[in-house]
């Protein structure tokens, strides 16, 4: 009898996650690794949400708290998404979770059984596939390409959807490649699932704020409200309030499942963390004047490294709508080789050449479900960048 479960079989550990912690193992024997791989902000949280978790810590407020959240942050969740996303949920429509991937691990954990398929547009972010593999379901997925910026279209929905078709997700902005959908697209999409009455609707909002020009983000529910009772809404305080750490995600959607969720995470974690509970609910309640210089400088960072592949022919580079990734295709070093003659057959293989020659971390587009591609994540200093850039220009230069 085997010690470890069959259904760890089902996926491997996250790429991205392997990569920083190859990434860290370089650093601990001395190297100076420039960390391009993980999905964080570089700027702290704000002082006056920080200022509110000590609050809390000298308040006595470190016990046990509901199971799915208190009801005051789930208060503060019903007032954001009425005034910024004019959706409107009652506090038994929403759960609190340990991070956005706790709150879709719960999910799929309480609403898939064997078999039912889930379609995911491809590239997508690492764990939205394992996760439904974990639960026994049936990662279906929709191949696009850069031509339409990675954006599916109404048709190739259609072809995906069968009769053991139960979830569809939808990440806008998107991880990895930036892509937003804007209204008229979300609408040609809804018609599609308007026509499907058994498909449920994941829509991970999670890069909601972090939007570039003067696009405007939408949730699907805004162009058809008549999926409401189909759509489950995931969003956290994670990447807008560069709260990462504190592990704090959200859910809304059907009240039957909200109470599965909360049936699940009471045998699980039992609670969010009641700090982080409370610095989260200060961070919605209070104005986010501190995101537009972040979205400058994240903007600054942007431009600065679409010039930079731009510039180098053997790289395709799309302009990222939202979020704070470059989605870069390589495929002009494929089948190349190294200085040491290893060929390069994958986007694995250059990652790994980048780490070790360029000392500059980035992760595998296959990671993504994209070959050969690689992603980039600009939520770092411009001087690493800049130096990162410059490491990587010198590297790719000795490829044959």
């Amino acid at each position: 009898m085997s010690l470890i479960s069959d259904r760890l079989s089902r996926f491997k550990p996250s790429l991205t996650v392997k990569i920083s912690q190859k990434a860290r193992e370089l650093s601990m024997k001395g190297e100076k690794i420039i960390s391009l791989s993980s999905g964080e902000p570089d700027f702290d949280t704000p002082d006056h949400i920080k200022s509110q978790a000590i609050d809390a810590i000298n308040r006595g407020f470190t016990k046990y708290t509901q199971v799915d959240g208190i009801n005051e942050l789930k208060e503060s969740i019903q007032k954001k998404f009425l005034e910024e996303n004019n959706l409107k949920y009652n506090t038994d429509q929403i759960t609190v979770g340990v991070g956005g991937k706790h709150v879709i691990y719960n999910l799929f954990m309480s609403s898939i059984n064997q078999e039912d398929e889930v379609v995911i547009p491809s590239p997508y972010w690492v764990s939205y596939p394992d996760i439904v593999s974990l639960c026994r379901g049936k990662p279906v997925l929709i191949e696009t390409d850069s031509k339409n910026k990675f954006k599916i279209t109404p048709q190739m929905l259609e072809k995906k959807i069968n009769e053991n078709t139960k979830w569809f997700v939808i990440n806008s902005p998107c991880n990895p490649t930036g892509t937003v959908y804007s209204k008229e697209e979300l609408f040609e999409i809804s018609k599609v699932l308007i026509n499907n009455p058994h498909v449920n609707i994941l829509s991970d909002d999670i890069y909601e704020h972090i939007i570039y020009g003067d696009r405007k983000f939408y949730n699907i529910l805004n162009v058809a409200p008549n999926l409401y009772e189909r759509t489950f809404i995931v969003n956290g305080v994670s990447k807008a309030f560069s709260m990462t750490g504190w592990r704090i995600g959200y859910g809304a959607g059907n009240e039957k499942l909200i109470k599965s969720i909360a049936k699940i995470q009471s045998q699980s974690t039992t609670n969010p963390c009641s700090i982080s509970q409370m610095a989260a609910k200060f961070a919605l309640d209070t104005k986010k004047t501190f995101l537009s210089e972040w979205i400058k400088q994240f903007e600054e960072r942007k431009n600065f490294l679409i010039d930079f592949f731009d510039s180098i022919n053997e790289f395709e580079v799309i302009n990222p709508e939202g979020a704070f990734y470059l989605f870069v295709g390589c495929e002009g070093f494929i089948q190349k080789k190294t200085p040491d003659g290893k060929i390069i057959s994958n986007d694995v293989d250059f990652a790994e050449f980048i780490l070790t020659d360029s000392k500059v971390a980035i992760v595998p587009g296959i990671a993504f479900g994209k070959s050969p591609y690689f992603r980039i994540s600009y939520a770092t200093s411009l001087d690493d960048l800049k130096l990162a850039c410059e490491q990587i220009k010198n590297s790719i230069s000795k490829i044959l």
